[in-house]
């Protein structure tokens, strides 16, 4: 709203009655009289003030406001647009432009807080007068008489302590605020920056909180009611104490019919209307926990805590809301089910991702968010047992030396390994002598893996880990064909889905993009896929897992589609998986207990993960299409 356009005849259009002039407003309530003076007088004091300067040059250089970003709340998105989660330090702020304001919100401010603030040059000696009579009075500063420039460099440069130099250092700064910005500039930082209770700053996010409304849609007994709070917004906040709210509401209505700038009829309509309050706003919980936690890591890590708290992000995930949340109720319901079959577990955790973007598609890091939030699905490092053999046979086939034909012995082997000698069991005792490693991997068999991975190197094994993206700590111990380390359900879900797409690669991310206030992109995380394994030697690995699911131990893992997969149970029954994938989803789903305690009882992924996969899958893939895995007849072997 600038100098004119208060000044203009008003009509129906812009909600205000005919005939209203600003200056009209002012004489209205001030009197010829007064008004001529205090223009008179402004630019005297104005003087005297500039004079004043050269006793502050230590103060702040105003200059630094025309690149002055103030800081701003973060808004976390699902892949659609639905709002998740908004980050925020101290101040939750969203900034608008002057235009983005309801014009009625900006006059009732101006006629409460500084009816002259198009036509004094930063002060306003009249009120300043009045303030500097009731402090000598008193002895101390008891009365601002400040204008909304006198305000916006006190919010921005000085501290809160009422002293008289810094209220000359106040009107100081004021002037020359005014000397550099325009008035409509300097309305715009104000209306942006002040605090209007319950931690909003800035008049967009103080809209939204108490009435679930944007700055330029609120009305006048709204914006009445909100520029009643600048004087002491917890005090007068309707959240605390409504009566009291209405009262301020009906002065600031009282005052801006004085001023002409609303009829009575206006005000009393106002003063009637039945609000509709919106809520809190500033400590809202996030939609999806689990989802947030993950994004606000990846963000932290990409541009820093403090950048992510107050940068005014707008970040997209990749996660569908309505699909994270069928995720949820998946484990949810699958706990329960263990729980009723007896199964000592406490926690399950569940991670998907899309083998085409690698743009992860659900993150589910526990039973209850609200009871843990602790996010196993990213943070929790536990064993993956016979679920690591396919990285296994993958480096293998990678030689060019082995196959899913391939013969390995399942016979007795010891090695030499640390202090003593280490000598690999299978699950349920027993051997069973010559058999390929398909006929190996679709039972689980232990001792070939074992075999395997000392025949092509343990070494060569992890790196074909690093190369998926898997970070956590690894040793080439004769137990790592086995899982003997900890992996995070994402990571594997991570790495089974460069599997799935038969050796294309991207980081996995729940981020699609990350773009400032204004529309500008900070981060932009289009797939930018790199072949990064053998696609003969993944498609080979593909076929075999898909023998693990169709006849294996996987077979509680069918889903009436091409899948593969593979189960997972450590040696202690700890911890059991699944993991598995099609060629549209990667699943990972963990079961176990977070103190380590045994499950027991027989306890396998084969039995109780699968059908936890199984479930979650047939739900994900209902809309999808069948597609079929490429055969690896269609590559060249190395």
């Amino acid at each position: 709203m600038s100098s004119s356009t208060i000044q203009q005849k008003q009509d129906p259009k812009n909600g205000s009655s005919p005939g209203f002039r600003f200056v009209q407003g002012v004489a209205q309530v001030t009197g010829g009289t007064v008004l001529g003076i205090t223009m008179l007088t402004s630019s005297i004091v104005a003087g005297g003030l500039v004079g004043l300067a050269t006793s502050f040059r230590n103060l702040p250089d105003v200059r630094v406001l025309r690149g002055y970003v103030p800081t701003e709340t973060s808004y976390i998105y699902d892949v659609k647009g639905k709002s998740l989660a908004s980050l925020h330090g101290e101040a939750n702020r969203e900034v608008v432009k002057l235009d983005k304001i309801s014009p009625t919100l900006k006059r009732a401010v101006i006629a409460m807080e500084d009816s002259h603030f198009y036509m004094h040059h930063g002060i306003n000696p009249n009120s300043v007068g009045r303030a500097l009579l009731a402090n000598w009075e008193r002895g101390s500063v008891v009365e601002g008489g400040s204008t909304l420039t006198m305000q916006l460099v006190k919010n921005l440069f000085l501290s809160r302590e009422r002293r008289f130099s810094r209220k000359i250092a106040e009107a100081v700064l004021a002037i020359r605020v005014e000397q550099i910005f325009t008035k409509d500039q300097i309305l715009e930082m104000y209306l942006n920056q002040i605090y209007w209770g319950h931690n909003n700053y800035g008049i967009q996010t103080a809209g939204e909180s108490y009435f679930g409304k944007s700055a330029d849609k609120l009305n006048l007994a709204e914006s009445a009611m909100l520029a009643g709070l600048i004087q002491s917004p917890e005090e007068y906040s309707p959240f605390v104490n409504l009566e009291v709210a209405k009262e301020r509401q009906a002065i600031v209505l009282s005052r801006m019919q004085k001023m002409g700038w609303i009829t009575p009829a206006e005000a009393e309509a106002a003063r009637n209307q039945k609000l509709k309050l919106g809520k809190i706003t500033s400590w809202q919980t996030s939609e999806l926990p689990f989802i947030t936690e993950a994004v606000v890591a990846e963000l932290n890590e990409r541009f820093g805590r403090d950048t992510v708290l107050k940068g005014g992000m707008r970040v997209q995930t990749t996660i569908d809301y309505n699909f994270q949340r069928m995720a949820e109720e998946t484990v949810t319901r699958a706990h329960s089910t263990l729980r009723r079959r007896g199964v000592r577990a406490d926690q399950v955790a569940l991670a998907a991702v899309d083998p085409r973007t690698h743009f992860v598609k659900a993150l589910v890091g526990g039973v209850n968010y609200d009871k843990s939030q602790f996010n196993r699905a990213i943070q929790s490092r536990r064993q993956p047992g016979s679920s690591f053999k396919p990285f296994v046979y993958y480096t293998a086939f990678a030689t060019g030396k082995y196959g899913p034909g391939s013969t390995v012995m399942d016979t007795p082997v010891s090695y030499r390994d640390g202090s003593g000698y280490y000598s690999p069991r299978n699950y349920g005792g027993g051997y069973s002598g010559a058999m390929s490693i398909r006929t190996a991997l679709t039972v689980s068999a232990n001792v070939p893996a074992v075999k395997i991975g000392r025949a092509v190197g343990l070494d060569k094994v992890i790196e074909v880990c690093r190369t998926l993206g898997i970070k956590s700590p690894m040793e080439p111990v004769t137990s790592l064909p086995l899982g003997a380390i900890g992996m995070t359900p994402l990571e594997m879900a991570g790495a089974f889905a460069t599997f799935a797409s038969n050796g294309w690669h991207s980081d996995p991310t729940v981020i699609v993009r990350v773009t400032d206030s204004a529309g500008n992109v900070l981060l932009d995380n289009t797939p930018k896929p790199r072949l990064v394994l053998d696609p003969w030697a993944t498609a080979s690995l593909t076929s075999v897992m898909q023998n693990v699911i169709t006849s294996g131990t996987g077979k509680a893992a069918q889903i009436g589609r091409p899948a593969a997969g593979k189960t997972g149970t450590t040696s202690s029954e700890r911890d059991i998986w699944f993991a598995g994938y099609t060629p549209q989803l990667s699943t990972a789903v963990w079961v176990g207990n977070d103190n380590y305690r045994p499950i027991g009882g027989g306890a396998t992924g084969g039995v109780y993960v699968a059908p936890i996969w199984r479930s979650f899958m047939l739900n994900a893939l209902k809309n999808e299409p069948v597609q079929y895995f490429q055969p690896a007849s269609k590559f060249e072997r190395p």
